[in-house]
């Protein structure tokens, strides 16, 4: 299935895209969040348009699309998850998964605008695949088990300022992910049963001009792998969103100028759709 919220930012509504119509998902549930997620959505959904509770949006291709998912109360990442990115990067390929964070009010519509921090000069892009979280996860006993807490997939674009991230870090990264704007998420949550997450062709365009193109296939750490290690130092929550590395292709590269005002990012993961963003400057009174 293929879930959506849509609306003004803080007064979203739920969707389930079905054949090509957006179907109210108020009946059932207030939002896409933990609450919905840990609770069988794909049954309850399928109820529900099996029993006919669920009526057309109306208007609903005149609003706004906004992140597919509520405000998680984690979003967690993985950084240098492709051997390449982390080649470009300067760094060997890690040993283990590198985990930082992102604060959850990062967490926008997948075409929102996105602001320069003031004075930043290296705002790069990163396309992702974002897990999201369906089902508590704590100390896992394996690999295997990590596909039962899993909800769905999302397209996700990790904004970057690579000058608070590397330079003014003092040794962590998350000074320079946690702008307001810097993690475009969906436009849809797509759920396990309609996607294949081992390959997937990810890819970014800036200006229309071909930055990254790779597949999930070619990262280091895979996704059962992130979620079970992960769930060794710390509690997974239904409606949290992992963000599992960028591949090559990327402004820290220095094959490319980093993003200015007025430029426009597309991002796109096969059969988890595409965002476009238009950088802004930030109106700082």
């Amino acid at each position: 299935m293929r879930f959506a919220r849509l609306g003004d930012p803080g007064r979203e509504i739920p969707v389930v895209i079905d054949d090509g119509r957006h179907l109210d998902l108020r009946p059932i549930t207030p939002d896409i969040d933990g609450a919905f997620l840990e609770s069988d959505p794909v049954g309850l959904t399928r109820d529900a348009l099996r029993d006919e509770r669920l009526s057309e949006l109306p208007g609903a291709a005149l609003l706004r699309v906004g992140p597919p998912i509520a405000r998680p109360s984690a979003v967690i990442c993985i950084g240098m998850n492709y051997a390449a990115h982390a080649a470009e990067s300067g760094s060997a390929p890690p040993e283990v998964p590198i985990m930082f964070l992102k604060t959850p009010n990062t967490v926008v519509g997948p075409n929102d605008d996105v602001p320069i921090p003031p004075g930043s000069t290296r705002t790069d892009w990163e396309v992702e695949l974002g897990i999201v979280v369906g089902r508590r996860a704590s100390y896992l006993r394996s690999p295997e088990e990590a596909s039962l807490h899993i909800a769905g997939f999302v397209t996700a674009n990790d904004v970057s300022e690579r000058t608070f991230q590397l330079e003014q870090s003092g040794g962590q990264w998350s000074k320079g992910k946690c702008a307001p704007g810097f993690n475009p998420t969906g436009p849809w949550l797509v759920t396990p049963d309609e996607t294949d997450h081992r390959d997937l062709r990810l890819r970014s365009f800036v200006n229309g001009e071909p930055r990254q193109d790779s597949t999930t296939a070619d990262m280091i750490f895979p996704v059962d792998h992130i979620v079970w290690h992960l769930s060794q130092y710390l509690a997974l929550e239904p409606g949290d969103l992992i963000l599992t590395g960028t591949p090559e292709g990327v402004a820290l590269s220095g094959r490319f100028p980093y993003l200015r005002a007025g430029d426009i990012v597309d991002i796109e993961i096969e059969g988890l759709g595409a965002q476009r963003q238009r950088l802004v400057a930030t109106d700082v009174r």
